[in-house]
C-alpha cells in the first residue's frame, strides 16, 4: 500500500516568503540608520568646525619675513565672523574667534617686520634666541676718530690715557694692597661710551641679519662728542654731530622697523648734558635728547632725567673690571671678612656756593664723631683723588654717606658698594630713581635712606640714626651689597665672564626686555594712553603688571623746574659737573 506524501509545499513557501520580507526590512531600517549618523557627524565636523585653521604650521628662525595676523581692537559692534583666511599665504595661524562674548572686535589683519625676530626664541636649540643684537656700522667720525684726537675731549684732563686699555685707563699697582692683584685701573668715570662699546663687540650673540635682531645698537661716542664743545662754542658746534647721526639712521632700513623705537645709545655722562632747553648760545649742552628721533631711542647714561622717557641711569665705571668670575668670587670673599673700625665715612667737598646742600651739615657731623672717617676734597693735592686711599676708607666703614654731587647721582657711591660699604642717601634721586635695572627695588634691602630735610631743618644726627639698626640687620644689609658687586661692574672688555651678569650684561637684556614688551604690546593692541613723561621716575619703580601710577612720598623731591628755571636741577647742575671735572686733572 503506498502512503501518500504530506503536503508541505504552501506553508514552506510562506515561511521563505516572510523570511524574505524580514531581511528586507532590517537592512532598511540599518540604511536609515547610517545615513542618520552620516548627517550627524557631517553636521559636527563640516558645519560647526568650518572656521578651523590647521595649528599645527609653525615658524622657524631661518624663515623669511612673516605676515602675522592681527585683531585690532575698535569700538564695540555685533558680533562678526571672522574673515576666511588663505593659510598657504601665511605661517602664523590667527587667534581663533572669541564666540563667547556678545561683542567682538572687528578683525583687521596686520603685518609687523619684526615677527620673525620675536618668534626667535622659540627655537629652543639656538641659544641666542631672543637676544640678537644688531649694531649699526657707523662712520668713523661717530667714535673711534674721536679717540684719535682724544687730547680734545676735555679742557683740563688728557683722556688718552683714560681710552687706553678699551677704555679701562692705565692699571692700577696694588701697592698698599687695597686692591687685587689684577683687574684693577684708573678709569675715568665718564669712559662708558668706549667701555660699553668694547664690550659689545664681544657680545655673544650679535647679528647682521636685522629680521631676528632683538635690539640695535649705536655706536655713538655722545658722552666724548658733547664733552669737545662744552666751553667756548656755538650751539652749531655743539650739535652738529647728533643732527649728522640722525639724519645717517633715519635713511637705514633697520630704522624702519620700529621707527627707531628698537635702537639705544650710550653716553657716559649726566643726561643734563643732552637737554639744552633753549636755542640761546648761552645755555647749557646739546639738544640730541630733544630731537625728534631720539625721543623714540633709549640713552643710557649715568644719571637720567626722572622727568623724561627716553634716558635710563647704569652705573658710573669703578675701578674693578673683572676677567673671569673667580676675580669676582675672590673679592666678594675679601670684603666679608674684612674688620671695619668706622661706622660710617663721607669723601667729598662742601658746596658753599649751593645754599640748599646739606655737605656742610654731613661734613660737621662728621668731624664732631668719634666713629666717622671723613676725606675733605678740594682743588690741589687730595687723597680723594687717590683710589687707593678712596677703597681703603670705604673698605674700612659700614656706612658711606652719599648725598648729592653736583647733580643728583655720584660715582662715590658705586665705589663705596665695591667695597662692600652700605651706602646712605638722602635724595631718592641719588639711586633708587635712577638704577632701577641694577639696584633691587626695595632700597631697604641695601641702604639706608635719611631724607634732606632731617639734615637741613631738623639737625638729625646722622650717628644715632645709624646707631637704631641692629647687627642682625646690619650683617643682612651688608651681604646684599657685596651680592650685588657683579651687576655694578663693568667685566674687561677684552674677556667676559662665564656666569656672572655684569653691568653691560644687565643693561643689554632690559633693552631686550622692554623692545619685547613693546613689540608685543603693538602686536595685542596694548596702548598707555595715560602715560605722563613728567611721572617718568614713577613708571621706573612700578611691580610687573602695573600701569597706572599716583601720589607718592618722593613727590616733592622731584617738582619739575619751569621752562627757563633749570638752575637747581639741570644746567647749572652739568656745569658745577663740568667745572669739578678738573679736581680729576693728572
Amino acid at each position: 500500500m503506498r502512503r501518500r506524501p504530506v503536503v508541505i509545499a504552501p506553508l514552506e513557501h510562506m515561511e521563505r516568503g516572510a523570511g524574505k520580507n524580514q531581511n528586507s526590512r532590517l537592512c532598511f531600517l540599518a540604511l536609515l540608520s547610517a545615513f542618520f549618523w552620516i548627517l550627524l557627524l557631517y553636521f559636527h565636523f563640516v558645519v560647526l568646525g568650518g572656521h578651523s585653521v590647521d595649528e599645527s604650521i609653525t615658524l622657524n628662525p631661518e624663515d623669511g619675513p612673516v605676515n602675522l595676523p592681527v585683531v585690532r581692537k575698535f569700538a564695540p559692534s555685533r558680533v562678526v565672523d571672522a574673515p576666511k583666511i588663505d593659510v598657504k599665504s601665511i605661517r602664523e595661524p590667527p587667534k581663533p574667534v572669541d564666540r563667547e562674548p556678545k561683542f567682538t572686535a572687528k578683525p583687521e589683519i596686520q603685518t609687523f617686520p619684526f615677527v620673525k625676530a620675536l618668534k626667535t626664541v622659540e627655537n629652543k636649540s639656538d641659544p641666542c634666541g631672543g637676544r640678537y643684537i644688531f649694531v649699526h656700522d657707523l662712520p668713523s667720525r661717530f667714535n673711534e676718530d674721536m679717540l684719535k684726537e682724544c687730547k680734545s675731549l676735555s679742557l683740563w684732563t688728557n683722556m688718552c690715557k683714560f681710552t687706553t686699555n678699551a677704555g679701562l685707563g692705565p692699571p692700577l699697582e696694588n701697592v698698599e694692597g687695597v686692591f687685587s692683584d689684577t683687574g684693577w685701573y684708573a678709569t675715568n668715570q665718564f669712559a662708558v661710551d668706549v667701555i660699553f662699546s668694547n664690550r659689545m663687540k664681544q657680545y655673544d650673540c650679535l647679528t647682521k641679519d636685522s629680521s631676528i635682531a632683538a635690539a640695535f645698537f649705536v655706536p655713538f661716542y655722545a658722552g666724548f662728542d658733547i664733552a669737545r664743545y662744552l666751553w667756548g662754542y656755538n650751539i652749531s658746534t655743539r650739535d652738529r654731530a647728533s643732527l649728522d647721526l640722525v639724519n645717517w639712521l633715519e635713511k637705514r632700513p633697520e630704522w624702519g622697523i620700529m621707527g627707531g623705537r628698537d635702537h639705544f645709545l650710550v653716553a657716559g655722562r649726566i643726561t643734563w648734558d643732552f637737554r639744552r632747553l633753549s636755542e640761546e648760545e648761552r645755555d647749557w649742552g646739546n639738544k640730541l635728547l630733544f630731537l625728534p628721533a631720539a625721543k623714540n631711542m633709549s640713552m643710557l647714561v649715568v644719571e637720567s632725567s626722572p622727568w623724561n622717557a627716553n634716558d635710563f641711569g647704569i652705573p658710573y665705571p669703578t675701578y674693578f673690571h673683572p676677567a673671569k668670575d673667580s676675580d669676582v668670587f675672590i673679592w666678594q670673599d675679601r670684603m666679608r671678612k674684612l674688620e671695619r673700625k668706622w661706622v660710617f665715612s663721607f669723601a667729598g667737598a662742601p658746596r658753599p656756593d649751593n645754599p640748599k646742600s646739606i655737605r656742610g651739615q654731613i661734613i660737621d657731623q662728621c668731624k664732631n664723631s668719634k666713629v666717622c672717617k671723613l676725606l675733605e676734597c678740594d682743588f690741589g693735592e687730595s687723597k680723594c683723588h687717590s683710589p687707593s686711599s678712596i677703597m681703603q676708607m670705604f673698605q674700612s666703614s659700614l656706612f658711606c654717606l652719599q648725598p648729592q654731587g653736583d647733580s643728583y647721582t655720584r660715582r662715590s657711591a658705586f665705589d663705596a658698594m665695591l667695597a662692600g660699604c652700605i651706602p646712605v642717601f638722602f635724595h631718592p634721586g641719588s639711586a633708587y630713581t635712577q638704577y632701577t635695572w641694577h639696584l633691587p627695588k626695595n632700597f631697604t634691602r641695601y641702604s639706608v635712606f635719611i631724607p634732606e630735610d632731617d639734615i637741613r631743618k631738623r639737625n638729625i644726627s646722622i650717628e644715632e640714626r645709624l646707631a637704631q639698626i641692629s647687627p642682625e640687620q646690619l650683617k643682612l644689609m651688608q651681604e646684599e651689597v657685596i651680592s650685588m658687586i657683579p651687576r655694578l661692574v663693568y667685566a674687561d672688555p677684552r674677556s667676559k665672564l662665564e656666569t656672572l651678569k655684569d653691568a653691560f650684561d644687565v643693561s643689554v637684556q632690559a633693552i631686550i626686555n622692554k623692545v619685547t614688551k613693546l613689540r608685543k604690546d603693538i602686536i595685542e593692541g596694548h596702548t598707555n594712553d595715560n602715560f605722563i613723561e613728567e611721572n617718568s621716575w614713577k613708571y621706573e619703580l612700578l611691580e610687573d603688571g602695573q600701569r597706572e601710577v599716583g601720589p607718592h612720598e618722593w613727590d616733592p623731591f622731584f617738582s619739575k623746574p619751569k621752562d627757563g628755571d633749570s638752575g637747581d636741577t639741570s644746567a647749572e647742575a652739568a656745569k658745577n659737573s663740568w667745572k669739578n671735572e678738573q679736581r680729576d686733572k693728572s
